[in-house]
């Protein structure tokens, strides 16, 4: 009985601070900014939009596929996951070298603040998370607030356009065009990114097209009878910052909803 009392006081002692973290997405790379952290990682997934601030650290792989042995001469205490970032299979084996994984997955923007109170606790930085999150809520509020709309705009998010590709469902971008007044146009989907036709697209009449570049967008000028393309309301994307969620993406949030403002 007293080593089953003692083994269960050992689970509730909280675990100590990380001291040595590796992330494995730039948008929680971004998260350890924003919580004046960047002491702390000695490590990073290889990416494209890797901060100034970040450009000496080692990587230790790419997007779905991890470099172990680069990672363990690292010596981590926490690695920050980001789901797809690592395959399950390779979850497994970081979890079998006895490594603590943080698994961060805001599926609405309101969780996103939790996400910064969760890993500034497990580092150390409680009172800077708490304080951080309080403001992002207070900011995303305001946002909601300005650019609220009665009849939401319906928009076509387009991330593909060969084959087709949107965004579904349970979606941090649809949540963004939520507080834009709009709507995601196939928001009833259950897929993250589903594969949709121009028919699809064409029966449901957004009042927005949205995309990553105006190149990308050209097709759409060969069906004048679409709402959006008939108002000349096919837009890039202002900020690909939407796809990364940190405390960033307020701005490019803040950016897209100016953008769509003046949409009818």
């Amino acid at each position: 009985m007293r080593a089953l009392l003692f083994a269960l006081c050992l689970l509730a002692l909280p675990l100590a601070a990380a001291e040595r973290v590796i992330s494995l997405a730039p948008s929680l790379s971004e998260i350890m900014l924003d919580l004046d952290a960047a002491d702390l990682l000695v490590g990073v997934l290889e990416s494209d939009e890797r901060p100034p601030a970040l450009a000496h650290l080692p990587t230790v792989g790419r997007y779905g596929q991890l470099e172990f042995e680069r990672l363990l001469q690292l010596a981590p205490d926490l690695i920050l996951i980001a789901p797809g970032s690592v395959p399950p299979a390779q979850q497994a084996q970081l979890q079998r070298f006895g490594i603590d994984l943080l698994i961060i997955q805001p599926q609405r923007l309101d969780q996103l603040g939790e996400a910064f109170v969760r890993i500034g606790q497990r580092i150390g930085r409680a009172e800077r998370g708490e304080r951080l999150a309080a403001e992002y809520r207070a900011e995303l509020a305001a946002l909601r607030q300005r650019y609220r709309r009665e009849q939401p705009l319906k928009v076509f998010y387009q991330i593909w356009h060969q084959p087709l590709y949107t965004i579904g469902g349970e979606q941090l971008i649809g949540d963004a065009l939520h507080v834009c007044g709009a709507r995601n146009l196939f928001a009833d989907l259950p897929q993250p990114a589903p594969q949709v036709s121009v028919e699809a697209v064409l029966a449901r009449d957004p009042d927005v097209i949205l995309g990553g570049s105006n190149a990308e967008l050209s097709a759409w000028q060969a069906w004048p009878q679409v709402h959006a393309v008939r108002l000349g309301q096919v837009w890039a994307v202002p900020d690909k910052g939407l796809e990364r969620p940190s405390r960033q993406m307020l701005g490019a949030i803040q950016k897209l909803c100016e953008r769509m403002a003046g949409a009818r």
